[in-house]
């Protein structure tokens, strides 16, 4: 049966890495290991910013944020990774691969944006540190932070009625291991190449302007922090923005392949890999990038651990 909007098509089929056994049962273990790890992980961090006082500051709860961002992307795509790797069964109804599609587009946008910001918070505590505490207390972050969840899931909700606009009728099968729009909207059934041009259009914009912001804010830091007389204040400055330049380094190596390529130029496969470090390696890195390199969360961390203990 044809819907309103031309669509026959009732499920998809995520083809995945492998229809090996053997394979789906390794894959299987290693995702649901990766999983635990990044939901205990964040979940550990949004514990430790919300009970110590000491990380009640702008960077740790943009921190939060990101850690909260990385919880609800990994439960939005790995359940059902899950259970197609256990039951060998594939498929995906068509509107949960739509609500699938906009819920992660929806993180990735609010991502992107929320790293601007954390850049922000470390040019306003290095280039104007007597202003911090007026520029980043903590209704005003809470309002930043805000404005980036509300952009990113208005901005996900335009592109995703889009693409529900088109017709689907065939083939359904996605060369993918989650409902991805690139990855998608090659299969309705009429020219997308215009659609597909905005798409990569609204793509430069949404990724690149928030990464040109970090990039003019870590000039003007190095800029600040070169010029410091005290070798160890430079060292103390370059060290509380190492942890922002690696989780940005992750994303943004691994993203801008899916989402800044022409559409002559993508191979399904590559991007599929690709996704791999976005969906799963960098949720689970980020919390033990902020662990480890951090001196505040370890200090709250051994602080909550001696509580308890």
């Amino acid at each position: 049966m044809w819907s309103l909007n031309g669509t026959s098509v009732n499920e998809f089929i995520l083809l995945g890495f492998t229809s090996h056994p053997t394979l789906q049962h390794f894959l299987l273990a290693m995702v649901l290991a990766m999983s635990l790890i990044t939901l205990l992980g964040n979940s550990l961090i949004i514990f430790l910013v919300w009970v110590e006082s000491c990380l009640h500051t702008g960077m740790y709860f943009f921190i939060g944020n990101l850690s909260l961002m990385d919880i609800v992307f990994t439960l939005i795509v790995i359940p059902q990774m899950l259970i197609h790797l256990a039951s060998g069964t594939k498929s995906i109804s068509f509107n949960k691969c739509m609500a699938q599609l906009n819920l992660t587009l929806s993180c990735g946008m609010t991502e992107c944006f929320i790293l601007a910001l954390m850049a922000y918070d470390r040019y306003v505590a290095i280039c104007q540190p007597l202003r911090y505490p007026t520029l980043m207390r903590m209704q005003v972050c809470m309002q930043m932070a805000g404005a980036c969840w509300v952009g990113g899931f208005l901005n996900a909700a335009v592109l995703t009625i889009i693409t529900t606009s088109f017709p689907f009728c065939g083939p359904n099968k996605i060369n993918h291991f989650f409902c991805e729009e690139p990855a998608v909207l090659p299969l309705a059934c009429m020219d997308t190449y215009v659609v597909e041009i905005v798409l990569f259009a609204l793509s430069v914009i949404v990724l690149m302007l928030p990464f040109i912001f970090i990039v003019i804010s870590y000039v003007h830091i190095a800029r600040v922090v070169l010029s410091m007389r005290s070798a160890e204040g430079r060292h103390r400055a370059f060290s509380t923005c190492a942890t922002h330049l690696t989780v940005v380094t992750l994303f943004y190596s691994t993203i801008s392949f899916t989402y800044l390529q022409p559409r002559s130029n993508r191979a399904a496969d590559q991007e599929k890999r690709a996704s791999v470090f976005y969906a799963l390696v960098s949720p689970m890195l980020n919390p033990i990038i902020y662990s480890l390199r951090n001196k505040d969360v370890k200090r709250a961390l051994a602080k909550v651990m001696q509580k308890f203990s």
